[in-house]
């Protein structure tokens, strides 16, 4: 028996009729019988072209304010039957069910709605009922019927019935049936993720894929759902790599502590900061940002929370660099950045970044809430007998931000809003202190009147010890260790000033 299937009829239901009217003509053209419901109905006839409503089959109106139009056996029936079954035909010709080889659903845009903000009953009338169900049954029977179950397939479903004057290969109606559960599968998701509040189930869905040209490394495949376009415009260079999205994502969540602030630059290597500085103006905190660690700023990820000027466009564009990232660019800015061919340019969206993460663990998936907090000026202990300073006060707040968003353990050292050095990724917070301080000393700085911000709780006073000795003035800890007046005692036998914020900031 032939794959190929000529289609005959079509049932057409859909929210949104913008880029359905070609199909209409097409179908018209190619004397295809339509059925259709509600709006799409009025749509079809303003066209000038016939069409047989629903209800002139079921011979049941549109009821319960439109929420009960197709959910009916001579509409289910016409899809679901199975073309080379005997009994079925039998059934259709008994109960007088046409055949429906065609079925185009646009849902209801639940999501959007979501979005939007409006009231939940307005939210819940936009579940769809009656598309979903279509949706799925001219999936399951993908053998007689193609599904187009979104109106961005349509361009594509055109094509396909232009070509061959309304025939389809068995190929083109399982594709689409996949594309019809995906469909179906992400709207009930948003669906579950939206009434759920307990947490029982992990469902998550993304309905964008953009394929990668590998993973981490050349032999592991990769790709990235989501919706890039959301959160960024491209203005030039190459695709971004998965490793490139890593960095990206780690340098956005970053620039997001200092948004509003003074100008504010960062240099991100492999998810952390190798360079950051704020300044009165961007090509000077950009400066200050590269002097951090020249060596590691190479290929590296940059980000700043102001428009990009040409003065700071120059100095980036003397160093190699993968990515750059900021809310807007001067026209001559964007010339000269664009003098390297693969560098990528993204603007910056004003968007809200996710208030959830999630990654792979073992054979699950590891799920918590972001970490929304940042550390406040209000919520500061002073917790020695030497006062911090408003200045070092200042230089806290700034180094915990950063800490925040660095690989644990972690020990990040500022001075004067600079980012000194950062101990990243150590196996204790000992090695990640000695590794700043020989990072900065082999970049020339000065820790003389630093800060230190540490991630987690000093169990035992040797991170302050060592960073006394190299000339750290002041720390910001989450304290809750039971020796932390180990710590305490040592600040106050030494002149130096420590605060306790309360929360710890592990990023593993």
């Amino acid at each position: 028996m032939s794959t190929t299937k000529q289609a005959k009829s079509a049932l057409i239901s859909v929210f949104h009729k913008d880029g359905l009217e070609p199909i209409v003509r097409k179908f018209n053209e190619l004397g295809i019988t339509i059925y259709t419901t509600g709006g799409t109905e009025k749509f079809i006839r303003d066209l000038g072209i016939d069409c047989v409503a629903v209800e002139d089959i079921t011979s049941y109106p549109s009821i319960l304010g439109g929420r009960v139009k197709t959910l009916h056996p001579k509409v289910f029936g016409g899809i679901l039957s199975r073309r080379d079954n005997e009994s079925d035909k039998a059934q259709l010709a008994e109960f007088e069910i046409p055949e429906m080889d065609i079925v185009i659903v646009d849902l209801y845009p639940f999501e959007k709605t979501v979005a939007s903000g409006a009231p939940e009953q307005d939210i819940i009338e936009k579940i769809d009922i009656g598309g979903i169900s279509l949706i799925r049954a001219a999936a399951k029977n993908f053998k007689d019927v193609i599904c187009v179950s979104s109106m961005e397939q349509y361009d594509e479903f055109l094509n396909i019935i232009s070509a061959d004057k309304g025939n389809t290969s068995i190929a083109d109606r399982k594709r689409f049936s996949a594309k019809a559960f995906a469909v179906s599968s992400h709207y009930d998701s948003a669906i579950y993720n939206y009434m759920n509040e307990e947490e029982t189930n992990f469902r998550q869905s993304f309905d964008k894929v953009s394929p990668l040209r590998y993973g981490e490394n050349p032999h592991q495949k990769g790709a990235f759902y989501g919706d890039l376009e959301a959160m960024f415009e491209k203005l030039h260079g190459k695709e971004l790599s998965f490793n490139n999205l890593l960095d990206v994502d780690a340098a956005v969540n970053l620039i997001n502590e200092f948004k509003g602030e003074a100008p504010t630059f960062a240099i991100l290597k492999h998810n952390n900061a190798c360079g950051f500085a704020q300044r009165e103006t961007l090509a000077q905190a950009y400066v200050d940002a590269l002097a951090g660690d020249p060596t590691s700023a190479f290929g590296g990820v940059l980000i700043a929370n102001k428009t990009i000027d040409a003065a700071t466009a120059t100095e980036i564009h003397k160093l190699f660099c993968e990515v750059v990232i900021a809310p807007a660019y001067d026209a001559d800015a964007l010339e000269i950045l664009k003098g390297k061919k693969n560098r990528v340019i993204l603007i910056l969206k004003d968007v809200e970044l996710p208030k959830v993460s999630y990654r792979t663990a073992l054979n699950g998936v590891l799920f918590q809430d972001a970490n929304l907090i940042t550390d406040t000026k209000e919520g500061l202990k002073n917790v020695t007998e030497k006062i911090v300073t408003e200045a070092q006060i200042d230089d806290l707040l700034f180094a915990s931000k950063i800490c925040k968003h660095t690989k644990s353990n972690t020990i990040i050292l500022v001075k004067n809003k600079t980012l000194c050095a950062g101990g990243t990724g150590q196996t204790s917070r000992v090695d990640a202190l000695e590794q700043a301080i020989a990072k900065a000393k082999h970049f020339e700085f000065d820790l003389t009147g630093a800060v230190m911000a540490s991630d987690a709780f000093f169990p035992f006073p040797d991170c302050v010890e060592i960073a006394h000795k190299a000339g750290i003035e002041a720390v910001i800890q989450p304290g809750g260790s039971i020796k932390d007046q180990l710590s305490i005692d040592y600040c106050n036998e030494n002149g130096i000033g420590m605060v306790m914020t309360g929360t710890r900031h592990f990023k593993h």
